[in-house]
């Protein structure tokens, strides 16, 4: 192929790509360049070459799909190309991933899946496609594809690892630098002069003047294509003197410009059908005819086009460059354009694609149309069940524009308003709500135009303008919905929470009054979100009675978990309610059926969360390992979705573990984003995390400097809480008992409130350090007694651990070291690294010999290598393990032979014996 001329490198970094694959494992590549410098014939290069291996025994399957901007708007279109040859493989998902799939493409109908749960079906589907042989998947014109198929094919390319599968991808520099970002990519430059100028010598007929020449390929830039087809263009008269040189456009425009002069010598008529190519991104040639028939032109029009070399129609309609289809597009009349839509729409079957048939006929009229715009927005409806909220708010947003009747349009505006802000489309959004508010609206569409952007606040960020936002959005509703009012009350409460010690005027004392005067819904029976807002508003009141009605709330989300699937948010808000309550159990019900339902639901998008407030409850009850897992499932789930919380769970454990330099990093750098998104309660966190990992490491004085940030602000739930516990240990160790009375005081006036274990365990134990004699001894008792009928073993270790370093103190070497090997050994057991070896030197100091601990096998292993480990000795499948964490069943599978090599394994069976728990320190006399 002449365009691969001077790309020896290339072509063997694809030969090498094809080897790998071949050897057993994965490979990903983007080729970026500008349009016509050859990603197109690498492509080729590349299909020819796996084609070449067929021959050699070593028969590809191969998947293809070609970006085209027309469809940009059409959710999914893109990964429906590449995955309809792979689809004789979809029974082989498991039944959610296989369900998601099959909806998105039409071929059945139920609810819309969340996006990510369509991804990891993609990625099943990929990897099940490559079990039997090697597997192609090469994409062009990557820059066009629509924004999920782009954010699916990266969620696929990610996760793809020891798969036989080569995805390789094309992509023009510029509009496509954000497709597929951070994918290894091969950078496509122009060619040399040395290569450039006997392929465009090879393709000029007559002669060219040498100055010609040389401007020639300054302006070409060594692209290949430009070389190629300008020349194609111009006369020889033109070429021999240089008149023909359109100057001052870029490389691709000059390509363009002469793609375009060329289907302007074709004939009328197939100028039409190549333009109706261009418009039907499917390639289906059926449907090409049936349009064709449409606009009266017969198909042997193409052959001029053919013969040409500008496309071919074969089992598919191809184009021979995407600059070739948009050339044709962009260049033809807007009339012409607006006829072949309409001869498109026509010949689309109304009962199998009816969506696509309505966004043809919205591109065929150029004024407005009732009509048109109804049938889109009934259309949106199907798209959302489809392809999820990102196809609804293209839908409803040209419904929109096409919408004459001034009323029909605002109530449309809204709808794509709301659907927009869902997809995280603040831009739209904002253009939405600008028509909306400029058309006639009442009290409600008024409303509920604030409400869409107190959302849009609260999705970009959890500050200060968002409380603002949702409390006037909630006042406005008031008389007019109150089951909205109600949620939106809750949200703002919620996002005051978040903003705490940081917000500006209006914090959660100001949105609890606000909701307190508010109406009632008449109902018999509130729902879990009404007892959440009452149990919140009477706690910013008195603690002492918001207690029975926060129980009520935790008591019916506990007995019915289910019923927050309207609203998974519920169950978060539900866990906050029990941890601010000292509530071990709720706290740990809840938040795993929040974790629970996130993943049965598919609902990706709300794992961030669930995963977020699962983990500091998990170290509290002393399950680090189980808390590690979770923050690996976190990165994976930022990794295969590029959706985050911030990292307040991985800030916890990494302090509870007493890991001083990651945690002191990880709290640096968290504290200044949270300070800069307007999240005090952020900033709580922080504080409290240093607390913890400096009382571990004995370091006092930094200890109650960072615990005194903690507390603050009581405004902050919870993490006051926390940061109590911390600044009462750290002031007693400083000589600051002034301040430890203080802050007991008003832990007591809590603990005595709620009366949970956890709670009577940490204000005792408290209690006892600033207390003397006898009066201490009870109190470290008690503190043991009720911790030990807790939850959060990591209090109880630490009650162990104060009872026996004050036993030491009063010269009680025999009894301190019971209580200091005990915490030592639960420390120990639970990976709190920092605070056993806080509990080790105690023990030395009482004359103890304390048994070193043995390196484990099992501390070779990586953090994903340790979660699949765990999980395949919990009893998981190969397929769950994946599903669990985005990955296919053949890369949990390769991480499991390195487990089993790390560990000495051959199965399943001993690995529920290599990870059990090894050989305990413990402290001899």
């Amino acid at each position: 192929m002449a365009e691969l001329l001077g790309r020896r490198d290339e072509c063997a970094a694809l030969d090498r790509l094809v080897a790998d694959v071949l050897a057993g494992g994965s490979r990903v590549l983007v080729l970026r360049g500008e349009a016509g410098v050859g990603k197109s014939a690498l492509l080729g290069y590349l299909s020819s070459r796996i084609a070449g291996e067929a021959g050699r025994g070593g028969e590809w399957r191969v998947a293809s799909a070609v970006g085209v901007e027309s469809e940009m708007e059409l959710a999914y279109s893109g990964l429906h190309q590449l995955c309809a040859p792979l689809l004789d493989h979809l029974d082989e998902l498991p039944p959610p991933q296989r369900d998601a799939l099959a909806t998105v493409f039409g071929l059945s109908t139920g609810p819309a899946p969340d996006r990510f749960l369509v991804g990891l079906a993609a990625l099943t589907l990929v990897a099940q496609a490559a079990e039997r042989q090697p597997l192609a998947c090469i994409i062009d014109d990557a820059q066009w594809l629509d924004g999920a198929s782009a954010q699916l094919l990266g969620f696929v390319a990610r996760r793809l690892l020891a798969e036989r599968v080569a995805l390789v991808c094309a992509a023009r520099t510029g509009i496509g630098d954000d497709i597929l970002a951070g994918l290894p990519a091969l950078e496509i430059g122009g060619l040399s002069d040395r290569d450039a100028r006997p392929l465009l010598l090879r393709h000029v007929h007559g002669p060219l003047d040498a100055a010609v020449t040389a401007q020639i390929l300054v302006e070409s830039h060594g692209n290949p294509l430009a070389l190629l087809e300008l020349p194609r263009t111009w006369q020889a008269a033109e070429l021999a003197g240089g008149f023909g040189l359109p100057a001052g456009q870029p490389v691709a425009g000059k390509i363009e410009h002469s793609y375009v002069q060329r289907l302007r010598l074709l004939p009328a008529e197939t100028q039409l059908l190549v333009l109706t190519a261009a418009a039907e991104p499917l390639g289906d040639p059926v449907l090409l005819r049936r349009a064709a028939r449409a606009l009266g032109i017969d198909m042997m029009a193409a052959a001029p086009a053919v013969d040409a070399g500008l496309f071919q129609v074969r089992i598919r309609v191809e184009f021979a460059h995407p600059l070739v289809r948009s050339a044709a597009y962009q260049a033809a009349d807007a009339a012409d354009r607006r006829r072949v839509h309409r001869a498109l729409a026509d010949a689309t079957d109304a009962q199998a694609d009816p969506d696509r048939r309505a966004w043809h006929r919205a591109r065929a009229i150029s004024g407005q149309d009732e009509e048109v715009a109804a049938e889109l927005e009934r259309s949106a409806g199907r798209a959302q069940g489809r392809a999820g909220l990102a196809a609804a708010a293209a839908f409803l947003t040209r419904a929109t524009e096409l919408t004459p009747l001034p009323e029909a349009r605002t109530r449309r505006a809204l709808a794509a308003a709301f659907a927009n802000v869902q997809a995280g489309d603040f831009e739209s959004t904002r253009t939405l709500l600008t028509i909306a508010r400029d058309g006639p609206v009442d009290e409600l569409q008024r409303a509920q135009i604030d409400l869409v952007r107190a959302q849009m606040a609260f999705a970009a960020s959890r500050g200060n303008e968002a409380t603002l936002l949702l409390l006037a959005a909630a006042q406005r509703l008031q008389p007019l919905n109150l089951q909205l009012t109600r949620q939106t009350y809750l949200d703002a409460f919620s996002a005051a929470q978040f903003a705490a010690r940081l917000s500006e005027g209006v914090g959660t004392a100001e949105v609890a009054r606000a909701a307190r005067a508010a109406p009632r819904r008449p109902e018999d029976e509130p729902s879990p979100g009404d007892l959440l807002l009452d149990a919140f508003v009477a706690l910013t009141d008195d603690y002492a009675a918001a207690v029975p009605l926060s129980w009520a709330a935790l008591a019916t989300l506990r007995r019915d978990p289910g019923s927050a699937r309207e609203n998974l948010r519920w169950l978060w808000q539900g866990c906050v309610l029990a941890l601010e309550l000292w509530d071990d159990e709720s706290a740990y019900d809840l938040s795993g059926h929040h974790l629970q339902l996130a993943r049965q639901t598919g609902a990706l998008s709300e794992l961030p969360l669930a995963l977020g407030s699962r983990t500091p409850v998990l170290v509290f009850c002393g399950e680090l390992a189980a808390a590690a897992a979770l923050v690996e499932e976190s990165r994976s789930v930022h990794e295969a979705a590029s959706i985050a919380e911030a990292p307040y769970g991985a800030l916890i454990l990494t302090a509870w573990r007493g890991q001083a330099t990651e945690a002191r990093e990880l709290i640096e750098v968290t504290i200044g984003e949270a300070s800069a998104r307007g999240e005090g309660v952020g900033v709580a966190i922080c504080e409290y995390s240093h607390a913890v990992l400096c009382n571990g490491l004995g370091q006092y004085d930094e200890a109650l400097a960072a615990a005194r940030g903690a507390c603050a602000d009581p405004r902050e739930m919870v993490a006051h809480n926390w940061g109590m516990t911390e600044l009462i240990e750290s002031a007693v160790r400083t000589g600051r008992t002034d301040l430890a009375t203080e802050t007991l005081q008003r832990l007591t006036t809590k603990a005595h409130a709620c009366r949970t274990n956890w709670a009577l365990g940490i204000e005792a134990r408290s209690r006892a350090l600033l207390s003397d004699g006898d009066t201490a001894e009870r109190g470290f008792r008690e503190a043991v007694d009720h911790l030990s009928r807790a939850r959060v073993h990591g209090e109880l270790a630490r009650a162990h651990l104060l009872y026996g370093e004050w036993l030491q103190q009063s010269n009680r070497r025999a009894d301190a070291r019971g209580e200091l090997a005990r915490a030592h050994e639960m420390f120990t057991a639970m990976g709190m690294d920092g605070f056993a070896e806080r509990a080790r030197q105690q023990l030395l100091a009482t004359g103890a010999a304390v048994r070193q601990r043995t390196a484990n096998a099992t501390e070779q292993l990586t953090e994903q290598e340790a979660l699949i480990a765990r999980l395949a000795r919990d009893g998981l499948s190969n397929p769950e393990i994946g599903a669990q964490l985005f990955i296919s069943a053949r890369t949990v599978e390769w991480h499991l032979r390195k487990v089993f090599t790390k560990l000495g394994v051959s199965s399943r069976r001993q690995l529920q014996l290599a990870l059990a728990d090894g050989d305990r320190p413990v402290a001899t006399t």
